[in-house]
């Protein structure tokens, strides 16, 4: 069964910085397109930065400078370093991601999401 699993997030204080992982596995036969969403309370589901195979990144205007998203293909993992925090990051952290099966086909995944709240 092929899955998504975040880990990393929790509480930090406004000005502190988390680094959030995205494991894929199952029978995975390539990976595309991986990136972290959030969702604050509220409010709708947005990108927070996206990189594609060769390794070109996206990021929403209110993380540049702050966030970094990059990849390890050869542990199927995405990672997002976010430094600076504000209390406005304040969100469910969702990963997804591109999956390819063995006939070539790409599915798009969705992990189950990790709360990142910053607080003082």
């Amino acid at each position: 069964q092929v899955q998504l699993l975040e880990s990393g997030g929790g509480l930090v204080q406004p000005g502190g910085s988390l680094r959030l992982s995205c494991a894929a596995s199952g029978s995975i036969f390539g990976i595309g397109s991986m990136g972290w969403y959030r969702q604050a309370p509220g409010k709708q589901r947005e990108l927070v930065a996206r990189i594609n195979a060769a390794g070109d990144t996206t990021y929403a205007d209110a993380v540049k400078g702050r966030f970094i998203i990059s990849r390890d293909n050869a542990k199927k993992t995405v990672y997002l370093q976010m430094n600076s925090l504000k209390p406005q990051d304040t969100a469910v952290y969702s990963c997804n991601a591109d999956l390819y099966n063995n006939y070539g086909t790409s599915m798009n995944y969705w992990g189950q999401g990790t709360q990142v709240t910053l607080s003082s």
